[in-house]
């Protein structure tokens, strides 16, 4: 009896211990390491994210980026959480945030945490990660682990969150910039005119020369309509043709008016 009870624990521990290495993410390194081709680690997503330019194992980023980014234990959009060696997920973890939900809650976008479809390395977008921490500092996290469709077990030990912001505030990759539209143009302000142009020429087309030479002069056309409203005889023949011409210049006139 003695023996089935002591062969029952031990069972019980080695399905404890399989379900603790089934949900801690594989080993994190470089894209330069020796691990298998197919397989893409957390460092490099993480960088292509974040733009943060460190490089290395996963659980030395947090040292390396003292001095060179700013550091912190707030969530921000597009920040690293850097996850602390941990049982066997001994060279660490690197996600990107790319959601704050509430002051516990945020989503991560990181590869090589949950196997999917049996494979290791594979990238999970948006995924929760919860804050379980006593002080809320995140500096403990339960993150969501595919095989079992929920949040895993294990609270996870946090460095804190790698900015890509360096002290002199600038980033390693900038934003997009907005292209600025030109500006408009100041409203109700006609273009200052340095020639007729074409239309106006040829609303005075059939006119004599002396009634087009007329038309050179802007403040003429005003001038004669006047003296011809004031006219009480008839004038004589030439004076009546000079005038159908000023009677022509005048309706050209009031086009542009």
């Amino acid at each position: 009896m003695l023996h089935k009870l002591t062969l029952s624990a031990a069972a019980l521990a080695a399905t404890a211990m399989t379900a603790t290495l089934l949900e801690a993410p594989a080993n994190a390194r470089d894209s330069g390491s020796a691990e298998l081709a197919p397989y893409l680690q957390c460092v490099p997503y993480a960088r292509e994210l974040s733009g943060v330019q460190i490089y290395g194992d996963a659980h030395t980023w947090w040292q390396q980026a003292a001095g060179k980014y700013k550091r912190g234990n707030a969530p921000q959009v597009g920040a690293v959480m850097a996850f602390q060696p941990h049982r066997n997920m001994s060279l660490g973890h690197v996600a990107a945030v790319s959601r704050i939900i509430d002051s516990r809650t945020v989503l991560l976008s990181h590869s090589n945490w949950s196997p999917i479809d049996g494979r290791r390395g594979q990238i999970e977008k948006n995924v929760k990660a919860i804050d379980v921490s006593p002080n809320n500092d995140w500096s403990e996290v339960r993150v969501w682990y595919h095989p079992i469709q929920a949040l895993g077990k294990t609270a996870w030990p946090v460095h804190g969150f790698i900015y890509n912001e360096r002290g002199d505030g600038r980033r390693d990759f900038a934003p997009t910039r907005v292209a600025r539209a030109a500006p408009a143009a100041p409203a109700n302000v006609a273009p200052a005119r340095t020639r007729s142009s074409s239309a106006f020429l040829n609303a005075f087309a059939k006119l004599d020369a002396p009634a087009a030479a007329a038309a050179t002069r802007p403040a003429q056309p005003r001038r004669v309509a006047v003296r011809q409203a004031t006219w009480s005889e008839p004038a004589p023949a030439a004076q009546r043709s000079r005038s159908r011409g000023r009677d022509q210049l005048s309706a050209a006139l009031a086009k542009y008016d």
